[in-house]
Formats: structure tokens, C-alpha cells, sequence
């Protein structure tokens, strides 16, 4: 093979060896540990491949260009040289050497996080401890070491807090052309536990039959102005990270939980998207336009799916608004089968709903999402679209939320996939519409592997992103989508607010003000938000570890949710996932198909979605896994 020099960064596993991840290519390179040459996770390297066995193209390290991590958390053990730190990120497969006399004093056990000062040539990183986060597997040490890992912020500075707090509440000057909605019924419906609440709805019927649907969303940019303190730290986050017992705004409290937070009672500054909607569900008219508005009422889901499902109680307590709330669920149905029909592909994934109470006890149940999240759901959906679509033909700079369809490769290993389990499809490798999946979902309704169907189908597709350029969104079977909704806790939608603003105001130089800005603002906040899922993945995991170990021998029906080459996967009913060792596998000679997900002897067949019956045998807490066995 003709060997190339490539230039990309290094991708780690715990088991020594690592990948070289490009930007500008699909393939990974495989580095065995002996060509890594010193180098670690996160380095930016120069290498040259090596070879290509037609599975994968190898390739050695010539030059280390850039250190990648310079600073990381783990745990502390002593020796008698002084210690060394055993990395909490499994993928930095090198403990780094603590000489004596270096850093705080520190005992073994205890979480910390290390600053790296030097390489000695094959020998380990050498380094100076700089915090001690508190004792290892402590609830609170390893939730900070989380944080750490993930580099989310911890605090607003001293400045931005002095700002947010001197921000004024609502005044008369700040109503100026701005649309008044006080008099119509429009309300929030969140989740119980909500804290900050920045979108209302409001509904009425026209007498010929539409739908005059508002989407009021919290005007962020009436506090926080382009370049200021705010904007810069917000900008920084990128979005808000929501853990169990905690969350990291992305912005000060005196905004996200007060002025911007659209309560009950209480005028605020809203940006209302404005749409007619007919009978099949199309936007016949749209208009956006800065307004204010005072909310009735602070709804729950629960409370809304109780009202639809006939509970007198609430009814009677919620009057005024129950009217609205049914003509909402009408309009609800239309959009369901309008999307339906454009291809919508709708997964069916097992989510977790986690809950700590007052005393720490961790509860872990299937998330439901009812009637009234769909409500919520499908007209933020429409709101997103109309305005994407408004800011799509009127050329203007903006912030996209895009979704491309399948790689090619990516699609066939699914076809496979699904070969394997015996679902028939038509197989169609570059004209792959959102249609086709629709349909291979419905097809699989009742079958023991609908779920995993779902989340390898979930896997096969790329991850959406935002863009400057307008993809379309492949799941939801769009041409135009973009977030307007949630400006407390993204800054795209944000950013757009800013500009559809300036765009009302009959600013004229949008493309000057924004063109490089929507650019960058898009890199940044999909980076953000794919380093805020990872983090709260983590935590998540983390707490599902804390729970499962108060049921260790206890026994659960499980699905195979993933089969590798050391061992399956098994899930619960709650999302709580554990791994059982292929060592503790009855038999031998098991032999992994990557192509088709299973494990397999001459006996026996491991395949995802299978039923077992599996035991709780441990936890590992180190690496947030569980450990089962099975239990026939």
C-alpha cells in the first residue's frame, strides 16, 4: 500500500492502544501501543500509516505535535518515591509519577486533580498534585471529578454576577414596540421539578376552523447585548448541563431563574412566533414579533396529561384554561400526522428518568413522555421551523440545526444488522429518504428487538449539529429547522434571537454584523453541546452504579442491549445497563460478528435484543459499569 504522513489527534483505550481521529476523513487509523512513540488521548500527532488489512488501515506516530491534556483528575496512591495518579479518563492509559514534595499533601485514596510538567522519554508523565477533590468513590468527589474531566465551568465570576444582578426588572420604557399579549390566556408546561420556564403557549380557534397558535419565548437579548459580559460567558458554555440533584447554567441565576424565566403571574419580555395554522396542519401565516406577556398559570406535564385524561379536580382548579388545553391536544394529533406522513422518524429509545429525594435515595425508572410532552414538543417543533424557514429565504445569516442522512457505510452495517435478524427491507444505499426508516420502525412494532432496532438505527445516523448552512434535518424529515425555543439554555437560540431582532429593527447590515459570527458561534456550540451530553452521560452512568449496588444478588428480567468481542451487554427496564464477562459465559470458543452483533459458540447465540434473566453480581465504580452474570 502506498503510505500516506497525516496529521490528526489521538484517540486512547485502556487497553494501551489508540486511534488517530481526522477531521477532514471518515477512517479511523489503529495504533498499536508500540508505535504510539510517548504518545497519549487528546495529543495531536503526525503519522504515517503502516499498513491495511482491508478492516483497518494501521498507522505509527512520528512526531508528537501537541500536547493535548495538560492537567486531568484521578486517584492518588502512594509509593515510596512519592505517588502516582491513576487517571479517571480510562482512554489515558498512563499514571502519571507524583515525585515527592510536589503539591498539597495528600493520602492515598484521595480524588485529586494533577497538573503534568514534564515527558520523560519511556518513562510515565511526571506531575504536581494541585486540589484534592476529597476521598474517592464520596458522592460529592466524584461528581466534581466529573465536572473536571469535562471541563465545565463552576462558578460565574464575581463581575458577571455583579452585572446580572444589577440588571432592572421589567419597566415601561421596555414595553416600546413590543406586541402586548397580557390580556390573551398563554401558560408554561414544564416538567415538576423546572426551575426556569422560557416558553409559553397560547392557543384559539378562528371561526373558519384554524388555529391561532403563539409560541412566546423568554427575550434573553433584551438583558444580555452582543460582546457584553454575559454574552461572553454564555457564549463560553455554550448550554446548560442538567445532572440528577444539580445543574451548571448557562447563564446567572438572576436571569435564568427570574428575569428571563417566564412566570406565573408576572409580565416579561417574550419573542413570539405567531402562526395560522389549517386543518392539515400547514402554517398559512406566520409573523414574529417582539412582545410582552403574563403567563396564567405554571403547568406540569403531569398536570396537563391528568386535565386530558378527565381528572375533576384539576379541571375545576384550572378552568380557564382547559378549553385551550383541548384544542391544543387537537392541533397536537394534526402535527403528529402531518409528520407522520413527511417521514418523521420517530426512535423509541429506553431513556432513564433519575430522581434523588431529600435523604439521597436514588430511584431510576423508565422515562414516559405522554400526551402533554407531545403537546410541548410538536408546536416548539413547528416554531422551530417556521422560523428557519422565515430566515431561510430571506438570505439573512443564521444558526441552522442540521441533521445529514446515513453515511453509506454506516447504512449498510444496519441492512446487515437487520439481515441477521431476520427484518426484511428494501435496500437503498445513496437515496436513503427519512420514509425508510419510518417504515422499517413500524414494521418492527411487537418484535422483542424493537428497542435495539431503535437505538442501532439511532447509531447508524449521524449526529446533528449546528450549521451557518441550512442541511435540512434528516430525522424530522425537514428542509428548514433551526432553535429558537430555548434561549436560557442554548446559545444558538440565543444568537438568533439577536439577529431576527436586529432584523425587525430594519438593521441593514446583518450580513457585515453576523456572517463570521454564525460560523463560529456553530462550531463552538456543537462542540459544547456534544461535550455537555457526554458529561451528563457520565453522570448518569455514575448514579445508575449507585443504585444497582443496593441490588447486588437480586435478579431482573434484562435485554441484550450491546455484544462485543469481551462479553454483552445487558439492560434493564430502567436503562440501567451491565456488563457480563465473556469468561462467565456458559461454554467457550465464542467468536464476535461485528456486522451482525452477536457472540456466538456452536452451542449458543448471543444477539442483541435477546431476552435473559440476569444477576447483579458488583459494580465498578472507577469505570461506572455494572457487573451481571446470567441467571439460568
Amino acid at each position: 500500500m502506498k503510505r500516506e504522513i497525516i496529521q490528526g489527534k489521538i484517540q486512547g483505550n485502556e487497553r494501551g492502544y489508540g486511534f488517530l481521529i481526522c477531521e477532514d476523513r471518515e477512517e479511523d487509523y489503529f495504533i498499536p501501543h508500540g508505535e504510539l512513540k510517548g504518545a497519549q488521548h487528546g495529543d495531536t500527532v503526525l503519522c504515517e500509516t503502516t499498513s491495511n488489512t482491508g478492516y483497518r488501515t494501521t498507522a505509527r506516530v512520528l512526531k508528537i505535535v501537541e500536547r493535548g491534556i495538560s492537567e486531568l483528575v484521578g486517584t492518588y496512591h502512594s509509593s515510596r518515591s512519592g505517588g502516582f495518579v491513576l487517571p479517571d479518563e480510562r482512554r489515558y492509559f498512563t499514571d502519571i509519577f507524583i515525585p515527592s514534595g510536589k503539591g498539597v499533601r495528600v493520602k492515598t485514596g484521595d480524588k485529586v486533580v494533577c497538573k503534568i510538567l514534564t515527558y520523560p522519554k519511556r518513562l510515565s508523565p511526571e506531575g504536581i498534585i494541585t486540589k484534592i477533590l476529597g476521598k474517592s468513590f464520596e458522592r460529592n468527589a466524584e461528581l466534581k471529578a466529573i465536572c473536571f474531566n469535562y471541563r465545565l465551568p463552576d462558578k460565574f465570576s464575581k463581575n458577571v454576577i455583579d452585572y446580572a444582578d444589577n440588571l432592572p426588572e421589567v419597566r415601561e420604557k421596555d414595553l416600546k414596540n413590543r406586541r402586548d399579549f397580557r390580556n390573551i390566556a398563554c401558560f408554561t408546561i414544564d416538567g415538576e421539578d423546572s426551575r426556569d420556564f422560557d416558553d409559553a403557549v397560547s392557543i384559539e380557534k378562528t371561526a373558519d376552523g384554524k388555529y391561532l397558535l403563539g409560541v412566546h419565548i423568554a427575550d434573553v437579548t433584551h438583558y444580555v447585548k452582543s460582546g457584553d459580559v454575559i454574552d461572553k460567558e454564555a457564549f463560553q458554555r455554550g448550554t446548560s448541563v442538567y445532572f440528577p440533584e444539580s445543574v451548571i447554567p448557562m447563564l446567572p441565576e438572576r436571569l435564568s431563574n427570574d428575569l428571563c424565566s417566564l412566570k406565573e403571574a408576572t409580565d416579561r419580555l417574550t419573542l413570539s412566533c405567531i402562526m395560522t395554522v389549517d386543518k392539515a396542519g400547514n402554517v398559512v401565516d406566520s409573523e414574529i414579533v417582539p412582545s410582552v406577556i403574563k403567563s396564567r398559570h405554571r403547568l406540569t406535564y403531569g398536570k396537563v396529561q391528568k386535565i386530558l385524561d378527565g381528572d375533576g379536580k384539576l379541571i375545576n382548579e384550572y378552568l380557564d384554561v382547559v378549553p385551550d388545553l383541548e384544542i391544543m391536544d387537537e392541533l397536537c394529533s394534526i402535527l403528529c400526522a402531518k409528520r407522520e406522513a413527511l417521514g418523521s422518524v420517530n426512535l423509541d429509545v429506553n431513556e432513564s428518568l433519575i430522581t434523588v429525594d431529600k435523604n439521597g435515595e436514588i430511584s431510576i425508572l423508565p422515562q414516559t413522555r405522554d400526551r402533554a410532552h407531545k403537546i410541548i414538543e410538536e408546536f416548539m417543533i413547528l416554531a422551530n421551523t417556521t422560523v428557519a424557514e422565515f430566515m431561510f429565504y430571506l438570505e439573512a445569516p443564521f444558526i441552522y440545526r442540521v441533521h445529514s442522512k446515513p453515511e453509506t457505510e454506516r447504512l449498510e452495517d444496519f441492512y446487515a444488522f437487520l439481515d441477521g435478524l431476520g427484518v426484511k427491507v428494501k435496500r437503498k444505499k445513496d437515496c436513503v429518504f427519512p420514509k425508510d426508516f419510518q417504515t422499517i420502525l413500524k414494521n418492527a412494532e411487537g418484535l422483542p428487538f424493537y428497542v435495539i432496532i431503535n437505538r442501532v438505527m439511532l447509531r447508524s445516523m449521524q449526529k446533528a449539529k449546528y450549521s451557518e448552512e441550512n442541511f435540512g434535518h434528516f430525522g424530522l424529515a425537514l428542509k428548514h429547522y433551526c432553535h429558537f425555543t430555548s434561549p436560557i439554555r442554548r446559545y444558538p437560540d440565543l444568537a438568533i434571537h439577536r439577529i431576527i431582532k436586529d432584523l425587525l429593527s430594519g438593521e441593514k447590515n446583518l450580513a457585515l454584523k453576523y456572517t463570521d459570527f454564525v460560523v463560529s458561534a456553530s462550531k463552538h456550540s456543537s462542540e459544547t453541546e456534544r461535550n455537555a451530553i457526554e458529561a451528563e452521560r457520565a453522570v448518569d452512568d455514575y448514579y445508575k452504579i449507585l443504585y444497582i449496588e443496593n441490588f447486588i444478588g437480586k435478579e431482573f428480567d434484562a435485554v441484550i442491549s450491546g455484544v462485543t468481542d469481551f462479553g454483552i451487554f445487558a439492560e434493564l427496564n430502567n436503562g440501567v445497563e451491565g456488563l457480563i464477562k465473556i469468561e462467565n459465559l456458559p461454554g467457550n470458543g465464542f467468536k464476535f460478528d461485528n456486522k451482525n452483533y452477536t457472540l456466538s459458540n456452536n452451542d449458543i447465540s448471543y444477539h442483541l435484543g435477546a431476552r435473559v434473566r440476569i444477576a447483579v453480581a458488583g459494580v465498578d465504580i472507577s469505570s461506572r459499569r455494572a457487573e451481571f452474570l446470567l441467571a439460568e
